[in-house]
């Protein structure tokens, strides 16, 4: 009797390349002939906005700086020759350093931070220092001419509270010392209308780098929610693929087993046909129990978010709780075995704890060394683990043995009239020497 594989391919029995192989050169074909179809990259990300937009400001700070140099030319002898001296040093300076590290892409925060320092101190110090405060100034000062610039800079270097701040304290200041006599002595009409004059131009740099920072920032996380969608439907489809492949195995050694079987009539033969079935199952327990990896990653955040959806989804409640998760990431194959564990426990709890007036809780944390912890509970009956059948393989199959697997620890804490709790950990931190914490058997689906 001939058996068909399902997972064969007739194209390789022909001696044709496979359809798979084929059709990824047929698209790579196509894609070289129709430009359009040729997978295009994302032009705009939170990373690449920033670098332009840092660049693009410190060339903007650079022309401002050259614009007032006429007027510092002019102003120069009106301020002490030490601070004129290290005023213009330290402003320029700083102007070539943020340019510089815009460019390398190195330090920017810090070099933006360094203009709006160095301007506010040089603001700040500015009537102090005047050569001779009975020689009155015309017009207002070179550093007014330079506000905006700051202004510009403090976009990038503060986040937007602080920046805001910056672009209304900054200029406020400037118009009250144009009002003073050592500022020249000006209207305070005119120190405020100088004021909301920088305040609208810098205003505007704000907003254009605020809304361009907030729209790269949602492509990004659009395109990372694509991608976990993507990764998800990837791990899918190799588990069906290795589903289809178990099964196409299964078959036809139960098949080939249940014929040695019906024909075994000495004891060696029924011996062999047990063996034969005994290997069968065990094959299938190694399968059932490893999960595809594709070497993807996601993050404990986004574990969290799976399990406390599918918590939310059980027909009795849960009071959730999640707390101390950081940015570490765990493997996809991992994550897949200890949220299906967690499910599996949660389920166990949904079937034999009792009805929705039992207390339940699911709460996701994460603990020192970068782990995660899952602990699904519940303030039901409990039960004794000595006296559930052994042929009750459930909590042993689908939490232990997973969690166990995929690097993970199952620990169980459960007493009739007391409740149960599972805890799942991911990964074990034990001693070398230490031994191995034992896992009672719970009720559960065979």
């Amino acid at each position: 009797m001939v058996m068909s594989r399902p997972d064969a391919d007739p194209a390789v029995a022909t001696g044709a390349p496979s359809g798979r192989r084929a059709s990824r050169r047929e698209s790579r074909r196509e894609s070289r002939l129709d430009p359009q179809r040729a997978p295009q990259r994302t032009p705009l990300s939170r990373k690449r906005v920033d670098t332009v937009v840092s660049r693009s400001v410190a060339w903007f700070g650079i022309v401002f700086g050259l614009q007032a140099v006429p007027g510092l030319l002019s102003q120069y002898a009106l301020g002490q020759p030490l601070w004129s001296a290290l005023a213009v040093g330290a402003i320029y300076g700083s102007l070539l350093t943020a340019l510089l590290c815009s460019t390398i892409k190195r330090w920017v925060v810090g070099s933006h931070l360094l203009v709006s320092f160095v301007y506010v101190v040089a603001l700040v110090t500015w009537p102090f220092f005047l050569a001779d405060p009975a020689v009155p100034q015309q017009g207002d000062h070179w550093l007014y001419q330079l506000t905006t610039v700051a202004t510009a800079t403090a976009a990038i270097g503060f986040r937007v509270r602080g920046a805001l701040a910056y672009l209304i304290i900054v200029p406020l200041i400037y118009g009250i010392i144009r009002a003073t006599p050592q500022g020249g002595g000006g209207p305070w009409e005119l120190g405020l209308f100088n004021a909301i004059y920088a305040i609208i131009l810098g205003g505007a740099v704000l907003v254009i780098v605020t809304m361009t920072r907030a729209a790269a920032t949602s492509v990004d996380e659009a395109q990372g929610a694509a991608l976990d969608r993507y990764s998800r439907a990837v791990r899918q489809h190799a588990t069906e693929v290795e589903r289809v492949h178990v099964d196409s195995i299964v078959h036809d050694s139960v098949l080939t087993t249940l014929l040695t079987a019906a024909r075994a009539e000495t004891p060696e033969q029924k011996a062999l046909s047990a063996q034969m079935a005994a290997n069968a199952m065990r094959h299938l327990d190694e399968a059932a129990l490893v999960s595809p990896d594709d070497g993807s990653t996601v993050r404990f955040r986004q574990l969290a978010d799976r399990i406390v959806t599918a918590a939310r989804q059980m027909p009795v409640p849960f009071s959730v709780r999640v707390r101390s998760l950081d940015t570490r990431v765990i493997p996809a194959a991992q994550a897949e075995a200890l949220y299906s564990a967690a499910v599996q426990a949660m389920m166990n709890s949904v079937q034999h704890a009792g009805g929705p007036e039992v207390r339940r809780w699911l709460k996701v944390s994460g603990v020192h060394g970068g782990a995660v912890e899952i602990e699904v509970g519940d303030a039901g009956g409990g039960f004794d683990p000595e006296q559930v059948p052994a042929e009750r393989l459930g909590v042993r199959r689908s939490i232990v043995e997973r969690t166990a697997n995929a690097g993970g620890q199952a620990a169980l804490r459960t007493a009739i009239g007391r409740g149960t709790v599972v805890v799942l950990s991911w990964p074990v931190f034990t001693a070398p020497d230490a031994e191995p914490s034992s896992f009672d058997e719970a009720g559960g689906t065979a």
